[in-house]
């Protein structure tokens, strides 16, 4: 599309749409010469240039191809684009003209369609909200379908349908709860204590004096990581699966005095379980009875052991390596590992939220003496006078459930239909705890609780306990607490220093943690980190290490965005980085030890320099490769999206990919070259390629390169990686200039970011619309641009804070309304 088409949209759209107190007559016949003179040549008729034909394009807003085109071709011209240089403009006076009165119609149009649809909660509501709701620790992602995205993000209404596979799923999943929450012992369980050493395994007598080294202490040094003999440790799956202390007790040994990184993971004999890693911690250096310990607290799923692996050890061949007793290499000493149940509430919340007020009683067995056996499990009775005063004991307990998942405060009359399910099961013959628990599942399969229901008042706003569920799941990604419901009864969120108060209040709170990741899941595609695998061969220095290490700089990154409220140039061209050691092995930045992530001074030149910010982050170069190779437009797309607020239009049907040649006789940005000659191209890929050509400065796993690296023709490396000779060669240089849309250009990724954060304006508007979509649920539309543009000159006067725009999203007309 040219700077001529657009204009020639514009006017020939008023001469359809716009009614004579709209334009001026003078207008309409000057937009008629216009049309004549600088479009139709192009733009009607059988060969209309990119397939626009104004002829026929249909003027009705309420059609949203339609609206999405006029959208566009607003934005066209208002962004200078259309005409195009070489072609003649308009007079400025009829293109304001144009630009006002098509803005009111888009505004008018997009004003009537704009408020969020009723709005499923996704997976990771559905399960924060249960568990924190009924004290459970219940995972129900397996359980339930994956929910539909709205370009990135998963909680926008329009793409959270409800499927017959969701309510069988919400109906199972509300057992589960119950069964979960509801007490089946006569006492709390007792915290278990678990231990279990290398040198006590049944593994201990096969592999000590072979591969492990059993010390004067009693601790067992594993030389190896990996392989077999893994470093799995037989006896430490508890029997009760929850949340444990687990303590690793043991030492580094022989290594100069220098600690040793080493990972604890979860395993299972189960088919198809998975490998959950707890963390990766540093032991301190020690000889023989000096014992040093490693606490942390990681929730084990049943029938799960821990397995313990040195990182960055490598045993030589048997026959390569004196007697295991004499060998001289570093190792990792373990005596034993502990973990402790942690104490749980008892009754749990749940238990207490169903039963409040309910003579609930074990029913004794007939041998008392039963009761003092392990496999004993009582059975309980609730005891009422009559069968009335149990109908009114299931309706109370409906009604505080009710007002907790619906999220609001509920009367007796709104839980008639549940308490007619009660009642049929009683008349039935079925026991009161029995029917109760129908009625209870039935009522977690009301749209009340899988749906956020958004009532307005009067002023077109949300009503107050609407508005404390938004915040609470923008912020939390759970259920208002008791101290938001408040605020809401009393009608004090209208209040914008309430509101505030209430805001900085959750952000203090452990549950950010959900909203950082949710966020950066959505918004930095950090979900997909996964999606693909490094090829070995090309790139063998990616390990689990690195792979672990690589979401969690992000999510520092954020959080100390957050918390310290830093400017929002911090984004792309911060001077630090969250880094840990082996963040800053890939990065090359020296002096960092350990596995802890913490924020690091950057280097004000060399390759360090030119890392912190996102386009810098291993994670973000990691989800926009395919593990082989990158793709400029793959990752010049992710900058205009993710970055920018610029997405650009989806290429026309039928337009193949460009994909890079395996042969190396055309380098990608030949290849793209040729693909942007054409007419349909063009346009776009001038906005894609130069981002996505500046990235090319990094490759899959987020190394900074000079020269591609190729399993075919190349230069040979002298590179060797745990004791073995790389594969890759080296081809051609990597070429990471470019020239943005406006002229600007660049030589490599350090002018390019320097060129990028200079319109701060822009990635402050782009962060307020991905926060308010995330937080809102719903696309932001042309009629949110006015309030987009307040928000943005209110945060520029403070610097452009980011915990400062977080504020003025939630205060926001677009955050507080439908």
């Amino acid at each position: 599309m040219n700077r001529s088409l657009a204009a020639a949209g514009w006017l020939l759209f008023a001469s359809v749409l716009f009614t004579a107190d709209a334009i001026a007559a003078d207008v309409r016949s000057e937009s008629a010469a216009f049309v004549q003179a600088h479009c139709v040549d192009c733009h009607s008729g059988e060969f209309a240039e990119a397939g626009l034909d104004f002829d026929q394009l249909s003027a009705d807003l309420a059609d949203p191809a339609t609206f999405a085109h006029w959208e566009r071709v607003f934005d066209r011209v208002n962004d200078g684009e259309m005409p195009p240089a070489d072609a003649p403009r308009p007079a400025s006076r009829e293109v304001e003209t144009l630009l006002d009165s098509l803005s009111r119609r888009l505004v008018a149009a997009h004003s009537t369609v704009r408020e969020t649809a009723l709005r499923r909660l996704n997976r990771r509501e559905y399960q924060n909200t249960l568990n924190d709701t009924f004290g459970t620790n219940l995972d129900f992602t397996g359980l339930l379908p994956e929910d539909g995205r709205s370009h990135e993000f998963d909680t926008v209404g329009d793409a959270l349908s409800v499927s017959a596979t969701h309510l069988v799923r919400y109906i199972e999943a509300a057992g589960l709860v119950w069964d979960a929450a509801v007490v089946d012992s006569i006492a709390p369980p007792r915290p278990e204590a678990v231990v279990a050493s290398y040198a006590t395994s049944r593994e201990g007598d096969q592999f000590i004096g072979k591969v492990w080294r059993k010390l004067s202490d009693g601790a067992v040094v594993r030389f190896g990581a990996g392989g077999y003999p893994s470093g799995m440790l037989r006896g430490t799956d508890p029997k009760i699966p929850g949340r444990h202390r687990i303590t690793v007790r043991g030492y580094a040994f022989q290594t100069d005095g220098e600690p040793l990184t080493f990972s604890v993971n979860g395993t299972s004999f189960a088919r198809g379980s998975g490998k959950p890693v707890y963390g990766y911690f540093e032991m301190p250096p020690g000889q023989p009875g000096d014992m040093h310990e490693v606490t942390f607290e990681a929730d084990v799923a049943e029938r799960y052991m821990v397995q313990i692996e040195p990182y960055g050890l490598r045993l030589p061949n048997e026959r390569d390596r004196p007697a295991i007793d004499d060998y001289a290499g570093p190792g990792l000493a373990i005596l034993d590992v502990t973990l402790e149940r942690l104490p749980e509430p008892w009754p749990s919340r749940g238990h207490e939220l169903i039963f409040a007020g309910i003579d609930r009683q074990e029913v004794m067995p007939s041998n008392p003496s039963q009761r003092q056996k392990t496999w004993y499990r009582p059975s309980f009775r609730c005891s009422f006078p009559n069968e009335r005063a149990a109908s009114d004991a299931a309706a109370a307990s409906l009604v505080q459930i009710a007002s907790a998942v619906f999220r609001r405060p509920v009367e007796r009359e709104e839980i008639s239909s549940f308490l007619a399910l009660y009642e049929a099961e009683r008349d039935a013959g079925t026991d009161f705890e029995s029917a109760l628990k129908v009625a209870f599942s039935a009522l977690l399969c009301s749209p009340r609780f899988l749906f956020l229901d958004e009532p307005v008042d009067d002023a077109g706003r949300l009503d107050q306990h609407a508005l404390a569920a938004r915040l609470a799941y923008f912020l939390t990604r759970t259920a208002p607490d008791e101290d938001l419901r408040r605020a809401a009864r009393a009608g004090q969120l209208s209040n914008p220093t309430t509101l505030r108060a209430h805001t900085e209040r959750l952000l203090r709170q452990p549950d950010r943690a959900r909203f950082l990741q949710d966020f950066a899941d959505a918004w930095l595609d950090l979900r997909e980190i996964d999606f693909t695998a490094p090829d070995g061969a090309l790139f063998p220095e990616f390990d689990d290490y690195l792979r672990w290490s690589m979401p969690r700089e992000s999510l520092a990154f954020l959080e100390k965005l957050l918390v310290e409220d830093r400017p929002v140039r911090d984004l792309i061209e911060p001077e630090y980085a969250l880094l840990n050691a082996r963040l800053a092995e890939l990065y090359a930045i020296p002096g960092v030890e350990g596995p802890e992530i913490r924020s690091v001074a950057l280097p004000t030149r060399g390759a360090g320099s030119l890392r912190g910010g996102l386009l810098g982050q291993a994670a973000v170069l990691k989800v926009t490769a395919n593990g082989t190779n990158t793709s400029p437009v793959v990752r010049g797309v992710w900058v205009l999206e993710r970055l920018l607020g610029t997405p650009p239009s989806p290429p026309p049907p039928g337009t193949p990919g460009v994909e890079p040649d395996t042969r190396g006789t055309s380098t990608l940005r030949e290849l793209l070259a040729a693909h942007r000659s054409t007419g349909d191209c063009q346009s776009c890929h001038d906005k894609i390629d130069p981002p996505g050509f500046a990235m090319e400065q990094f490759d899959p796993i987020g190394g900074l390169r000079d020269r591609y690296r190729t399993l075919g023709e190349g230069e040979r490396v002298d590179v060797t990686i745990n004791d073995r000779r790389v594969r890759y060669r080296l081809g051609p240089p990597v070429d990471a200039s470019g020239e943005l849309p406006d002229g600007r250009s660049f030589t490599g990724f350090a002018e390019f970011r320097d060129l990028l954060v200079e319109d701060e304006d822009r990635l402050a508007r782009t962060l307020a619309e991905k926060l308010l979509t995330f937080g809102c649920g719903r696309e932001l539309g042309f009629s949110d641009r006015e309030e987009l543009d307040r928000i943005v000159a209110e945060s520029g006067r403070s610097g452009h804070r980011v915990r400062e725009l977080l504020h003025l999203c939630v205060q926001s007309e677009i955050f507080r309304g439908p």
